[in-house]
Formats: C-alpha cells, sequence, structure tokens
C-alpha cells in the first residue's frame, strides 16, 4: 500500500532511538499517523515541526498496519510561530484539538478551518467557531437552530448545558441560571465583545470536557486558557 499527499503535522512523539511517529492532517484521509525512521535526526527538526504543511508518502505491507512516512518539507511555519506567542498557542491548540479526531477519518471541513486559523492574524471568534465545528464533526454539535422548548427561530439566547439545544429569551427567563448564554455571533455575522467572547469559550468549553474531556479522561488544553487571556485581553 502506499500513496503521496499534503499533510498538516499536529503532533510528533519518539518511537525508540532514533525514529518518531508523525501524527499528520490529510485531505481525504483524516488523521494519520506514521512511523518517521531517523526522525530525531538534526536534518529532520526543522520539518517534524507540529504546524508545518509537508508532502507525505505512507507506505504499508497492510493498510491497517501503521506504516512508513517519507517527509519532504512545504509550507515550514515553525518559526515564524515561535516568533509570535499568540499565534503559537493558537496553533498548539488547534493541534491538540484535532487530535480528539479518530484516524484515518475524513474531517477537511475542520482541515481547511485549522490551516486558515493557523496562517491568519490570531481570531477568537473565529476559533470560537473552530471548536463548536469540532463538536459537530465529532457527533456532539449543538442545535442552535430553534428553540428547544417553543420552535422559535428568532431571538436564540441560551443553550442547555445538558442537551445542547438552543433556548429562546422568553423560554428562558425562569431557568437563567441552569442555561448557558449564547453569544449572537455564533448563529449569525456580527461584531463580538470580549464579554460574548468569553461566553462563547465558555460555551463551547463545557460541551468539550462534557463530551470529550472527561468521558476520555483527559485534562483540557493548558494553552487553550493561555491563549483565551491573550486574545481575551487585546480585544
Amino acid at each position: 500500500m502506499e500513496w503521496t499527499a499534503e499533510g498538516l503535522l499536529i503532533g510528533i512523539r519518539r518511537h525508540g532511538e532514533t525514529s518518531v511517529i508523525a501524527e499528520a492532517m490529510v485531505a481525504g484521509r483524516g488523521r494519520t499517523l506514521g512511523l518517521v525512521r531517523g526522525g530525531r535526526s538534526s536534518k529532520l527538526a526543522a520539518t517534524l515541526q507540529p504546524g508545518n504543511t509537508v508532502h507525505l508518502t505512507w507506505r504499508a505491507r497492510i493498510e491497517d498496519h501503521l506504516g512508513t512516512f517519507t517527509i519532504e518539507p512545504l509550507t515550514s511555519r515553525a518559526a515564524a510561530l515561535i516568533a509570535e506567542p499568540t499565534r503559537l498557542y493558537l496553533a498548539q491548540l488547534v493541534c491538540e484539538h484535532l487530535h480528539l479526531l479518530p484516524e484515518r477519518d475524513p474531517h477537511d471541513r475542520l482541515l481547511g478551518m485549522a490551516l486558515r486559523l493557523i496562517d491568519s492574524t490570531p481570531d477568537a471568534v473565529e476559533l470560537a467557531r473552530f471548536e463548536l465545528a469540532l463538536l459537530d464533526e465529532l457527533g456532539f454539535g449543538l442545535d442552535l437552530s430553534s428553540c428547544a422548548a417553543t420552535g422559535a427561530v428568532d431571538d436564540l439566547t441560551h443553550v442547555s448545558p445538558r442537551t445542547g439545544r438552543a433556548v429562546s429569551r422568553e423560554a428562558a427567563q425562569p431557568y437563567l441560571d441552569r442555561l448557558l448564554p449564547l453569544p449572537s455571533f455564533l448563529t449569525a455575522r456580527g461584531n463580538a465583545s470580549p464579554d460574548d467572547l468569553r461566553a462563547a469559550f465558555r460555551l463551547t468549553g463545557h460541551f468539550l470536557a462534557a463530551h470529550l474531556w472527561v468521558p476520555r479522561n483527559i485534562d483540557p488544553p493548558a494553552t487553550r486558557e493561555l491563549l483565551l487571556d491573550r486574545l481575551l485581553r487585546e480585544e
């Protein structure tokens, strides 16, 4: 078995004394792992950095095997990311989120969003939308199309922390202490205030914890709080 493609490196871990296992997001193939022989050499150090886009050749005797990667650099972002801490934290968080995806399951929408986030000026609004899309692609999407109580499609202001369904302003009134605020920019294009952004990340963080971090017994990415602190301070 063999294929070639471009991939976004999202993780590297040591394997043995001289090799590494590289993890990449590949269009049409999803999160894919491969052994890179000699990957701990100084020659490959600059190439094998999460956040870089590389040309991959994957080979294996049987499709279900781990396989090996031959990697060549295409877009090296590491130096630029290190020079800008906010962009670095953003790239690290995006890569950690992509780790949550199942192996070899295509998620091209998320890959496209990830590349735009990493290559653009850090944008809290787009990051919040990325986290919503991540939940959706993993099967835990929020239903923000209509009110769970009345069916109304307008003036949706809150979300049930249990069901992930939207609630209208009127229906939410008796339960405000139990509901999560829904900032309007998540359902319609528009500006977002710092309070809106805090509400958005509280919302996505709640469901990421409920459906992914807690069930998998993993800690929330440490870079998330560092990044949000920087992004919200800059708003």
